[in-house]
């Protein structure tokens, strides 16, 4: 997706979830922070940052922050860019033909991201953006979830009921190795996952091509549900899908 009226800034501090003090062309200023994760592995003092300006007068910050230089790696941080990044890719083919894409759709107890009609099997998937990352080793997620292990058990019930049930993890930077659960932050998504692979739940990783102002979703990732199995699924998805507003 492409952003517009990027700046660059630095990182001060950030007092709450939501906003973070930003230093912008010598001013401190308050922005909105576009991801309510903890993110401490991306925010140190002192990070180079980029935000995006508005110029609107009714909110309440002028800049929302939505990425971030770490070491040599440019890692988008918009919780919301994933979705409308898979929103995109999947109406320009990212899985081949699908019909009747819809956006938040309710089956059970979940709401899914979206819901579609593949080869005619209704299908259902869920989106998770991935920011957390050491030496190009992705991992999901940051913190616990229980709402990421319940998406993952309704999953789980739709491939064994005959839907198609798919998870796609957007990772929200280029060039990295594989995904893996994260078990030492939450062992409950990391079970819920590998008895979702089993029971049929297609997992999909793609990484993606980011600058300051856009992010492209760019190539497959491994995936490792553990030491010894791995997942890089020979599927018809299409790679290197220009995500734009």
């Amino acid at each position: 997706m492409r952003y517009p009226n990027i700046v660059q800034g630095k990182f001060i501090k950030r007092p709450n979830r939501f906003i973070a003090h930003i230093e912008i062309a010598g001013q401190e200023e308050i922005c909105h922070v576009k991801n309510t994760g903890r993110c401490r592995e991306l925010l140190p003092a002192g990070a180079k940052v980029w935000c995006v300006r508005s110029d609107n007068p009714a909110r309440k910050t002028k800049y929302d922050l939505i990425a971030v230089e770490k070491s040599d790696r440019l890692i988008n941080m918009d919780s919301q860019a994933p979705n409308t990044a898979a929103g995109q890719w999947l109406t320009g083919g990212g899985l081949g033909k699908i019909e009747n894409l819809r956006a938040e759709s309710r089956w059970g107890e979940s709401r899914f991201d979206f819901s579609f009609t593949k080869d005619g099997v209704d299908c259902f998937l869920e989106v998770k953006g991935v920011t957390l990352e050491t030496d190009g080793v992705c991992a999901f997620p940051d913190a616990p979830t229980t709402r990421g292990a319940k998406h993952l058990r309704e999953l789980t019930k739709l491939a064994k009921a005959g839907f198609g049930a798919y998870i796609l993890f957007v990772i929200q930077m280029a060039d990295v190795a594989y995904l893996h659960p994260n078990d030492a932050t939450d062992p409950e998504f990391g079970k819920a996952l590998r008895e979702a692979s089993c029971a049929g739940v297609q997992i999909l990783a793609m990484d993606c091509a980011v600058t300051p102002d856009s992010m492209t979703l760019r190539d497959r990732v491994k995936i490792k549900l553990t030491d010894t199995e791995e997942i890089f699924p020979e599927t018809s998805f299409q790679s290197s899908q220009s995500i734009v507003n």
